[in-house]
C-alpha cells in the first residue's frame, strides 16, 4: 500500500503528516523501513513541536540512522511537492550480517544459561562446601539435642 503525502515543506502538509503519524509509530508497518527515511530526507528541517507527532517519528528516525537500525523494506511512499528527487539508499541486510558475523565472540552474554566448564566447577565447590558446613551445624544441633 502506497502512501501520498504532499509538500511536507508548508504547514498543512505537516499537519496531514501529523494526523497520520497519530496512531502509528512509522509510516508503513511495525518497524522502521526505506519509506520512514523518504519521509525524513523530504523535511527540509526538523519539525517543531507544535507537530508533536511528527516530532517525536522525527527524533525517533534521527537516532536510528544515528546507529544505522533502519534496515525494513519499505511498501512505498510518494512525497510530492518535496526537494527530495531520488529514494534514499540503504545498505543491503547482506552486509550487515556480514558485520555482524565479524563481531561474533565467544565473550557474548549467554541467554540460555548454558554454563562452562569453570562455572560448572566452582558451582559444585561452592555446593559441597555449603554441605559440609551443613553437616557440621546439623551434627551439632543433634549432639545437643540428644544430651
Amino acid at each position: 500500500m502506497a502512501v501520498t503525502l504532499y509538500d511536507l515543506s508548508s504547514s498543512s502538509g505537516l499537519k496531514k503528516l501529523d494526523e497520520y503519524l497519530l496512531p502509528r509509530s512509522y509510516i508503513t508497518g511495525y518497524q522502521a523501513t526505506k519509506d520512514d527515511l523518504t519521509v525524513y530526507a523530504a523535511l527540509p528541517t526538523a519539525p517543531s513541536d507544535e507537530y508533536g507527532n511528527v516530532s517525536r517519528w522525527y527524533k525517533h528516525i534521527d537516532a536510528l540512522l544515528r546507529i544505522s537500525g533502519v534496515t525494513g523494506e519499505g511498501s512505498g511512499v510518494i512525497v510530492e511537492g518535496s526537494l527530495v528527487a531520488e529514494p534514499v539508499a540503504t545498505p543491503p541486510a547482506a552486509d550487515t550480517k556480514a558485520v555482524v558475523a565479524e563481531d561474533d565472540d565467544d565473550d557474548d552474554v549467554d541467554l540460555f544459561g548454558e554454563e562452562t566448564e569453570e562455572e560448572k566447577k566452582a558451582a559444585e565447590e561452592r555446593a559441597a562446601a555449603v554441605k559440609a558446613s551443613t553437616k557440621k551445624k546439623s551434627l551439632g544441633n543433634h549432639l545437643f539435642c540428644w544430651m
